[in-house]
C-alpha cells in the first residue's frame, strides 16, 4: 500500500522516533510503513489520520482507483 508518511512526518520536522512515540508503536514499525513493508492495522491507520488531521484515505492509498 502507497503512503505519504514519509512527507507528512517529515513536512513537521519529525523523525521516525519521534513519531513513533507519537503513535505508541516502536520507531521499526513507522519505517516499516513508510517503506511499505507492512500496512497498519485499522485502528493505527486512524490513529495516524488522527495525529495529521487528515482522512485515512489522504494518508494512504491501496491502488484499487
Amino acid at each position: 500500500m502507497n503512503n505519504r508518511l514519509k512527507v507528512l512526518r517529515a513536512e513537521r520536522d519529525w523523525s521516525q522516533a519521534e513519531l513513533a512515540v507519537r503513535l505508541d508503536v516502536s520507531r521499526q514499525a513507522v519505517n516499516a510503513i513508510e517503506t511499505g513493508k507492512h500496512d497498519p492495522s485499522l485502528p493505527l491507520a486512524f490513529r495516524i489520520a488522527r495525529l495529521f488531521d487528515m482522512p485515512i484515505e489522504e494518508i494512504f492509498d491501496d491502488g484499487c482507483d
